[in-house]
């Protein structure tokens, strides 16, 4: 089940491949994802130390859970990853034009799970020629529609 989902990296990027990673989280924060108070459309992976991290997320502290915590809706969450997915990935990252964006954060197992995907930047032409593409796929579908009925 999805919690939120970041279409602006479809839109910004090529995602070639796809992983599940856990993230280290604050009890306000996953009461606050349930709640549906997080957004991750200008977040961001980094590496830092040998680990990844998501930067730029932002969850918004719900009044009640977080009454006598200071808290930081901005923070660096340590993204949980196996240390051979780590590897490659860091192999792949440092190569130019890659890099790791946020796809959709949702459960899985009563636990939450963020989707990222390693993703080389599109070119301005590239994303004229999506829309261009899903246009033309909308208008074959409407006009299949019609001719349906």
């Amino acid at each position: 089940m999805s919690i939120v989902d970041n279409k602006k990296a479809f839109h910004d990027y090529f995602i070639e491949e796809r992983y599940e990673a856990g993230l280290m989280l604050e009890g306000w924060e996953v009461k606050a994802i349930r709640a549906g108070k997080v957004q991750i459309k200008e977040a961001y992976v980094v590496l830092r130390n040998g680990a990844f991290y998501l930067f730029g997320a932002h969850i918004t502290p719900l009044l009640s859970a977080s009454t006598h915590v200071h808290t930081d809706p901005t923070r660096l969450r340590k993204l949980l990853l196996n240390q051979a997915e780590i590897n490659k990935l860091i192999g792949k990252v440092e190569r130019s034009g890659y890099t790791l964006t946020p796809l959709d954060m949702h459960y899985k197992g009563g636990r939450i799970k963020l989707a990222v995907g390693l993703a080389r930047g599109k070119k301005q032409h590239d994303k004229r020629n999506t829309e261009r593409e899903r246009d033309a796929n909308r208008e074959i579908q409407r006009a299949m529609k019609v001719k349906q009925k």
